[in-house]
């Protein structure tokens, strides 16, 4: 190459340079001792040369090949910024169309407000609680019920499905945490050690620890084989209105009136982490994404959050909806485009489109404060509860759009 010969060029031919007119004949020359010492020294030189010439060629052509390599490898790319947010199931985000809801069962039954719906991991049943003190069970798909769970002495706020779909556990005003099995209608046992209304309760993914919180301000886990209380964290200063595990039952997210989310490691009871907006509204609920990236939040300034976990910032706010005087349940929904789905004061539920924050549909047809809201875990269903002017459970089913020419 042009270097090359730049660098070497005339090194070579000035080392030959001593070889001169004036001398003996040609042939008595090539013939003596010192001819043969030159011609081995030239013969050494021109080797050495066209080594390097080589060597050098092939590092560069390796350099050019790996720099052209490094140029075009999809696993180098830049990755996305903040702008395009990964969705909360860890896939990227793609264009989607508008959810087309519909209500298909209204379900009665509970003979007072509503307070949570919850879908069984496994898609089968749909749970709701009642301030009646009752829990009962339908079906999933079609709405036809099932059973029902009395033994609280006071309503019920919450409950939680173990992760097999066989127990539930629910939490009342009567201080207590009761957890049932669902095949017999059998309540196996109550934990015991909240000074308060518990208004709030979660299975770990593992199902071998229960988190509740109460209005005595503190978050408690438990231990579900001996039914004892393992850890007590003081967590909040005013009542703790909703707690939730991470994916893998390492964190723990808790929410409460005192403005603050909190974030806890779950094995040795520390605080990781503290969400706080600037004007400190009450948060009445909050929710890890089905990734645990995101945490989802509701305050009664008429807000949804999301929030990133490993930053701790505020990503997207959502708005429109109603939330200033109760703890109203929201959720992601995740079977049919990214969503973002919530109760309202106004009586709707309202659906969000996660990435662009537009509300994409509003349901009607409660006639009182949507209290409660769940998706099913694969199916494009929506369940929810209402309060005591309304006393119902709906189910409401994603249909098509008829595509007309």
């Amino acid at each position: 190459s042009s270097g090359i010969n730049a660098e070497y060029g005339t090194t070579l031919p000035s080392s030959l340079s001593f070889i001169t007119c004036n001398h003996p004949p040609l042939s008595s020359f090539l013939s003596s001792p010192l001819s043969i010492v030159i011609r081995s020294i030239v013969n050494i030189l021109v080797i050495i040369y066209h080594y390097i010439s080589f060597s050098t060629q092939i590092v560069f052509l390796t350099k050019q090949n790996k720099t052209t390599q490094t140029m075009s490898s999809p696993a180098d790319s830049v990755p996305a910024g903040p702008s395009s947010l990964q969705s909360p199931d860890g896939d990227s985000s793609k264009p989607q169309s508008k959810p087309n809801y519909i209500l298909k069962y209204t379900l009665k039954g509970h003979k007072k407000a509503i307070s949570s719906v919850k879908f069984s991991p496994d898609g089968r049943w749909l749970a709701s609680a009642s301030a009646d003190k009752s829990i009962k069970v339908w079906n999933a798909l079609d709405g036809r019920y099932e059973l029902t769970l009395e033994g609280h002495s006071q309503g019920i706020s919450d409950i939680s499905w173990s992760s097999d779909s066989k127990y539930i556990c629910s939490a009342s005003d009567d201080k207590y945490i009761k957890i049932w099995d669902i095949s017999s209608g059998e309540m196996l046992k109550t934990l015991k050690g909240h000074t308060n209304y518990v208004f709030c309760v979660n299975f770990n993914p593992q199902s071998n620890k229960i988190v509740s919180g109460s209005f005595d301000e503190t978050v408690r886990i438990w231990d579900v084989k001996t039914g004892k209380c393992a850890k007590m964290l003081p967590a909040h200063s005013d009542p703790v209105s909703a707690v939730d595990f991470n994916r893998d039952g390492t964190l723990i997210v808790s929410a409460s009136y005192d403005g603050l989310c909190r974030i806890w490691d779950s094995n040795t009871g520390l605080c990781l982490k503290t969400l706080i907006e600037d004007d400190n509204p009450r948060v009445s609920f909050v929710k890890f994404s089905p990734n645990g990236k995101f945490i989802l939040s509701g305050t009664q300034d008429n807000t949804l959050r999301l929030w990133s976990y490993s930053t701790g910032k505020c990503l997207k706010t959502y708005t429109g909806h109603k939330n200033e005087k109760y703890c109203l349940f929201s959720t992601f929904s995740v079977t049919n485009g990214k969503w973002i789905v919530s109760g309202s004061e106004d009586n709707c539920i309202y659906i969000w489109n996660l990435q662009t924050k537009e509300i994409v549909q509003r349901l009607e047809g409660h006639t009182d404060v949507v209290l409660t809201v769940a998706c099913h875990p694969t199916e494009n269903i929506i369940a929810s509860g209402a309060l005591e002017k309304d006393q119902t459970v709906k189910i409401w089913k994603h249909q098509e759009p008829i595509m007309t020419e």
